[in-house]
């Protein structure tokens, strides 16, 4: 199943790397949300972690299905995302939110176990939830 993308930092429409990985690759870009997660600060990133009550914005990309595995395989590689867990970020299907109401099943990078928790010792949170409102 080709399930969209959720995201939530860099690679937002404007993102440094928005247009390496998804621009000209997506049939259609919308803003969601994706609750009972809070994003935190990182190393010039965010990383989203699981957090009851808050919520993090962001954009729902569908990407071409023709362009679908190169385009995983690309984000999994940028985002460090290792069959074994143990990289930066771990790739887990959600649901979101999107802007009309509709609530659709999405690939969403968390913070890997490791990142986690680092980020539990010593929390980062970005109150506004949005990468772009920091």
């Amino acid at each position: 199943m080709q399930l969209p993308f959720f995201v939530y930092g860099t690679l937002r429409p404007g993102g440094r790397n928005h247009d390496r990985h998804l621009a000209g690759r997506c049939l259609r870009v919308r803003r969601a949300v994706l609750a009972d997660a809070a994003l935190h600060r990182g190393p010039g990133y965010p990383y989203a972690l699981p957090d009851a009550g808050a919520s993090v914005v962001g954009e729902l990309a569908t990407v071409h299905p023709g362009l679908y595995d190169r385009v995983l395989a690309d984000l999994d590689r940028l985002e460090d995302c290792t069959p074994d867990g143990d990289g930066e970020y771990v790739r887990v299907r959600l649901a979101v939110r999107t802007e009309d109401g509709a609530e659709t099943d999405a690939w969403v990078y968390l913070a890997g176990p490791r990142i986690a928790a680092a980020l539990s010792a010593a929390p980062a949170p970005i109150p506004s939830g949005d990468w772009s409102n920091r």
